[in-house]
């Protein structure tokens, strides 16, 4: 049997293989060190500031700190519009959890309709950055307030803030002046600078709150707080305080306002009070109005349906929106386009049979008295509102000329500067019909314009401004709202100012301002019958501007008509003559008559701006003669 060959131990061998090993564990070992003192390094050195503000944020929150939004008040000091405090329900999404079950507990808790359920998950997406709250509720009452702060570990992410809240005092009376503030939606997000609102819950919506929103609303604030690991904040630990909104003093006389709708008293129409001189607006009504403070905390169906559903559209701001045919308000700037196109002169005369016809053409436009008013010139065509003269004027300036003039008194544009959203009315002309319905321009038309209807549309505000331009006697201010924002002042001349109007003579102006005279004091005046007792010369021309056309042969009869079918009542009126401080437009939507209706009223409003001023200036001199007779005795005893 072979026998197996002994094999010897090699200590060189394994002292090899073993030193090999060990030099692999050692390089293992130093990479491993080097990868770990590697990261640290990257941890603790390179990533040290972004590993530090990551451990702030888990325990300091900074919190956006909204501004105190500016007041409103008229152009005594009267406050129009203020803030209050009130208490809002917040919510936090990324801290509130299962968002869904934390609004339905909300709901239960509060005791509010299911139907809410659903708008607070609305509210609760409508933000604009993370861990910014959104508003869910405003105004709480003090039993919400106590529900929510016993069952406050029930609602993480839920808080209740104190808060100022916009509040109306004047209620319906200012409210198509100012508008009012809202809740932020979607649409506003979207133009809303998100770094100046964070933490702002309200925006304006309409009105002066919404065209002065950027100067009202202030500059947002920050501050930095310590939190607990749910979040709740321990302590402030610094603080970059909010700058508030400006203050806002408008043109608007409140007493003036309240005064106008006292005389509208509830009835569909506008009064609109302008300053010639500054182009101060003292007042814009319109009636019937709303009470703004439904709007701020934001309104319930069925009370936003009721006043949708209203025939008397209250939401409706008539005063620059309502757009009505002028009707003979406009026959001394019609007057005024034809002694400047040269097409008639004062002493002109026109005889007036009751009707006007157009050369070959059998059918006839009537005037309002329908025996006619005989042979008429310039001066009596106004006091009288005859209207075969301006059917005259109008057929022989055209219908182009005419709209081009009428321009120039702002009829069919809007000039005013700080109004928010006006409508242009409408100053029809050949080529905007062509453009509107593709159809030629009848001369029949351009004597319904020439009389203020037809296609002619105004608002109360363009007719109290072409009114101030007229008192002005061509001098244009633009009509405005903001009297001082701040410590700025708002003063003319403003700038996109339009053009005066110069006429080629200058006494044109005052014969048009005798015959609107007439209107108020001659015996045959429109207006005569307001225009007694006067105790200062003023200017005034009623109009009366029908709701549907009549055939050729029937007659107007109100007594038959449903009362929405009735003429709507207008009167403009400026005064004193020789210095005009207050220019009114005023229109009674199915009224009737405007001399018997509108005419009224603008005597009243003129009496309430006029008389105190009068009495004021009549007071300053007696106290001057007074002085001066002291001062002569005095020097005589000397």
């Amino acid at each position: 049997m072979r026998q197996r060959r002994a094999t010897l131990k090699n200590p060189e061998q394994e002292v090899g293989l073993f030193r090999r090993r060990s030099l692999v564990a050692a390089l293992v070992v130093m990479l491993l060190t080097c990868a770990l003192v590697g990261r640290l390094v990257y941890l603790q050195v390179i990533e040290h500031q972004a590993f530090i503000t990551r451990s702030d944020k888990n325990r300091m929150r900074v919190e956006p700190l909204p501004p105190t939004r500016g007041l409103i008040y008229d152009r005594n000091g009267t406050l129009l519009a203020e803030n209050r405090p009130t208490y809002n329900l917040t919510l936090v999404r990324e801290r509130a959890g299962d968002v869904d079950d934390t609004i339905k507990l909300l709901v239960s808790i509060l005791d509010l309709p299911q139907d809410q359920t659903e708008i607070f998950q609305t509210r609760s997406r409508q933000r604009q950055r993370p861990y910014q709250p959104a508003l869910l509720m405003s105004d709480l009452t003090e039993h919400q307030i106590a529900e929510l702060a016993v069952n406050r570990y029930r609602l993480p992410g839920v808080e209740v803030e104190a808060q100022m809240l916009r509040y109306y005092p004047q209620g319906p009376l200012m409210s198509h002046v100012l508008g009012y503030v809202g809740r932020i939606s979607e649409k506003d997000l979207q133009r809303l600078d998100s770094s100046n609102y964070a933490s702002t819950h309200f925006v304006g919506k309409t009105g002066i709150e919404r065209f002065y929103e950027d100067k009202l609303h202030g500059t947002v604030g920050y501050r930095q707080v310590e939190t607990n690991a749910r979040g709740r904040a321990l302590r402030e630990l610094s603080r970059t305080p909010p700058i508030p909104g400006e203050d806002i003093r408008l043109t608007i006389d409140a007493k003036l306002q309240e005064l106008g709708a006292e005389l509208l008293d509830g009835r569909r129409g506008s009064i609109v009070a302008v300053e010639p001189k500054t182009g101060a607006i003292l007042a814009m009504v319109s009636s019937p109005g709303f009470d703004a403070n439904q709007f701020v905390t934001g309104i319930d169906y069925k009370s936003y349906k009721a006043l949708q559903d209203d025939p008397d559209l209250p939401l409706y701001n008539r005063a620059i929106h309502g757009q009505y045919p002028p009707a003979s308000t406009v026959k001394p700037y019609m007057a005024l386009a034809g002694l400047q196109n040269g097409v008639i002169t004062p002493s002109d005369t026109v005889y007036d049979p009751g009707y006007y016809q157009l050369p070959n053409d059998s059918r006839k436009y009537r005037n309002w008295l329908r025996w006619g008013h005989g042979r008429v010139d310039m001066k009596r065509a106004i006091t009288v509102s005859n209207d075969t003269y301006f059917f005259t004027v109008a057929h022989e300036l055209g219908i182009d000329r005419l709209s081009s003039f009428m321009h120039r008194f702002g009829f069919g544009e809007d000039h005013s500067l700080d109004v928010w959203a006006p409508r242009s009315g409408l100053m029809p002309s050949q080529d905007w019909k062509r453009g509107r319905y593709n159809k030629p321009w009848y001369p029949g038309e351009t004597l319904s314009v020439g009389i203020g209807q037809g296609y002619w549309l105004a608002t109360p505000l363009q007719m109290a401004t072409a009114l101030a331009v007229l008192a002005n006697k061509g001098h244009w201010v633009r009509p405005h709202l903001a009297q001082k924002i701040g410590d700025q002042a708002i003063t003319p001349p403003f700038p996109n100012t339009p053009e005066d109007i110069e006429l080629t003579n200058d006494r044109w102006w005052d014969l048009v301002f005798g015959a609107m005279e007439n209107v108020m004091s001659g015996s045959e005046g429109s207006g005569r019958a307001s225009g007694r007792n006067l105790q200062y010369r003023m200017a005034g021309k009623s109009g009366t501007a029908q709701v549907f056309t009549l055939g050729q042969e029937q007659k107007y009869n109100a007594a038959e008509l449903a009362e929405r079918l009735h003429d709507h009542a207008l009167f403009t009126a400026f005064g004193p003559i020789e210095d005009p401080q207050i220019a009114v437009a005023v229109i009674v939507e199915n009224g009737g008559g405007g001399s018997r209706v509108a005419a009224p009223i603008a005597r009243e409003m003129l009496d309430a701006w006029i008389l105190p001023h009068m009495k004021s200036e009549e007071e300053a001199k007696a106290a001057v003669e007074a002085s001066q007779s002291e001062a002569t005795v005095q020097n005589v005893g000397d």
